[in-house]
């Protein structure tokens, strides 16, 4: 009686554990590249902080992907790595998907990094008097990222709001990091647009004047009238569709880098990132960071509003976009984000 007792546990057992798994959701897909190449255009800049998370904090190991970073002097040159092939995705600006649709690419965005620009235009003290409007940094010789890049298409767009001709104005390429620093040192440039930390670094140097900034919502506001998306992820078209697992867990992983940033304070993300993102003074760097907080996205999702705002943007400067019907629909994937959200 007792054998058979232990035999009908037994039983029930192995019945019991064959439900479970039934009952149990089937094993994700395995990522079909998990090996990637990513472009960024200058990945020690505060503008691309959620990448950094991700990476340091081992977000995309827990997803089962090996991603190698491939660091540009800019993000038109990231840009341009995607078009040529030699990188599968890339953080950049948002605007590169709606300057690609109108050249005939299909390259989407699929998280939303960054809400706002955290964009700042500094002029050399001595030459800050002249200019009443952007209209006056006619024939400045103004550093930027790389030409192509955000970082010029905000300057441009305040130049020509203001009524005058952004070619009219000489666009320097200075790099991302340090080099941006010491081009405006060395007076090699009347203005800068760029981004932080070499912003708060020159602005704690001195000599400069803040002309824009748009590390705020009220900034952005004031000077686009509306939300202006910054940084994403953004990849080809026939990538995504030939690898959405992949898509997916590269989506996840910049969630959670978004997750802990929206509760990190600026001392946590300073001692989050590599010590040579400081620019040698650790205090510095954590002040930029508290500039830049808030322009963090939230959700991962780019409003309409955001992607209209950038779209006008760019037509006020961008002759290549008269007369092109642009489709904004295309140029941001959602599914992804919602699913790693929750959403859907």
């Amino acid at each position: 009686m007792a054998v058979g007792l232990l035999r009908n546990l037994a039983l029930s057992g192995v019945l019991l554990a064959g439900l479970a798994a039934s009952a149990a959701p089937a094993l994700a897909a395995a990522p079909e590249k998990p090996k990637l190449q990513l472009g960024v255009g200058g990945r020690q800049a505060l503008y691309y902080l959620p990448l950094t998370i991700a990476e340091q904090l081992g977000y995309f190991k827990d997803e089962g992907l090996d991603v190698t970073i491939n660091d540009f002097r800019g993000g038109a040159k990231a840009l341009q790595a995607l078009v040529g092939g030699s990188v599968d995705v890339v953080t950049g600006a948002y605007e590169h998907t709606i300057d690609m649709q109108s050249k005939g690419q299909d390259v989407r965005a699929l998280v939303e990094l960054g809400r706002f620009p955290a964009i700042v235009v500094l002029l050399k003290a001595d030459k800050a008097g002249a200019v009443k409007s952007a209209a006056d940094l006619k024939g400045f010789k103004i550093g930027v990222t790389a030409p192509g890049s955000s970082t010029q298409f905000v300057v441009s767009y305040l130049i020509a709001k203001a009524g005058g001709n952004p070619s009219d104005s000489s666009f320097i390429g200075v790099g991302a990091g340090p080099t941006a620093v010491a081009a405006m040192q060395k007076g090699e440039i009347d203005a800068i647009s760029h981004i932080d930390p070499m912003i708060s670094k020159l602005e704690a140097d001195g000599g400069v004047t803040v002309f824009a900034d748009t590390r705020s919502e009220a900034g952005t506001k004031a000077i686009f009238g509306g939300p202006l998306p910054a940084a994403v992820l953004y990849a080809k078209k026939d990538f995504i569709d030939a690898n959405p697992e992949t898509t997916q867990r590269l989506v996840n992983a910049f969630v959670k880098a978004l997750n802990w940033l929206a509760k990190a304070s600026p001392e946590d993300v300073a001692k989050t990132v590599p010590e040579a993102y400081w620019l040698g003074d650790k205090a510095l760097y954590t002040r930029a960071v508290k500039a830049d907080l808030e322009a963090y996205s939230r959700t991962g999702i780019i409003p309409r509003a955001g992607m209209e705002t950038s779209l006008g943007m760019l037509q006020k400067f961008n002759t290549e976009l008269a007369g092109k019907t642009i489709d904004l629909d295309k140029t941001f994937d959602d599914r992804f984000v919602r699913k790693a959200t929750g959403e859907n």
